[in-house]
């Protein structure tokens, strides 16, 4: 049985599993000029997945990858407060399995179990005038196994490995679309605002001395909050800094 046709499918989205592709993300940008309405795309096995920044990204068989392609009408600046909604629905998925204190989310776009990398985001939009044509949030998730990364600074934890309840990612991806749906719904209701303040109640480090490198420069300061377009925002030796874009280590 197919994830929607599961009886607590959300109503009005569609689902995709394939056996074998490239990458999700790939498979949705191909499919999004025929696909009219939210659609998870679901693999069994990727063999080009990546990650921020064109990283690799393993996906072990029992892990989820998954790209929810979805068509709002919204500006770009507001489709990448998707990645924060995504983040806010894994935690609530995940916390069905695991125990929720565990779990932190990372700026800007990881999920962290016992400060380890337990899921990942990216998101890819396209659109040529002033909204979006469409846009991909894709997730892999370690439910069973955590692939090995050489130097990791967050070492990849799975959700089985640190003691969590085993789950298929068939299952998995019903309760996460769902908690989703849950989380589109309260952006459209209350705004950024409100997933904003969700998102930092589980920040990793929030309060802390951290470090974001960007392309050009590495800043080191305060963790103060995230602003309201979702960029990171540290109280430097020098002021307040807001960072649209960087990696974090702490």
């Amino acid at each position: 049985m197919t994830p929607d046709k599961h009886p607590n499918w959300p109503e009005g989205h569609r689902c995709i599993v394939l056996d074998t592709v490239d990458s999700t993300m790939a498979e949705a940008a191909r499919r999004a000029s025929d696909l009219h309405y939210p659609t998870w795309i679901m693999a069994r096995e990727q063999t080009d997945a990546r990650g921020r920044r064109g990283r690799p990204w393993e996906n072990p068989k029992g892990n989820l990858s998954a790209t929810l392609l979805m068509k709002p009408l919204c500006t770009a600046q507001a489709a990448a407060q998707r990645s924060f909604v995504a983040a806010n629905a894994l935690l609530e998925a995940l916390s069905l399995y695991i125990d929720r204190r565990r779990i932190s989310l990372k700026w800007p776009n990881d999920v962290l179990i016992n400060g380890g990398k337990a899921a990942g985001i990216l998101l890819e939009s396209s659109g040529r005038g002033p909204f979006v044509d469409w846009l991909s949030v894709g997730i892999g998730v370690n439910l069973s196994y955590a692939p090995v990364v050489e130097e990791a600074v967050f070492a990849p934890v799975s959700v089985a490995g640190e003691g969590g309840e085993p789950v298929p990612p068939g299952e998995f991806l019903v309760t996460l679309a769902n908690a989703f749906a849950t989380q589109e719904k309260k952006l459209d209701a209350m705004g950024f605002t409100r997933i904003r303040e969700d998102w930092l109640k589980h920040a990793a480090r929030l309060g802390d001395t951290i470090t974001a490198r960007t392309t050009t420069e590495t800043i080191e300061g305060l963790f103060d909050t995230i602003d309201k377009d979702g960029n990171l925002v540290l109280i430097t030796a020098k002021g307040p800094r807001s960072i649209p874009a960087a990696d974090v280590y702490f």
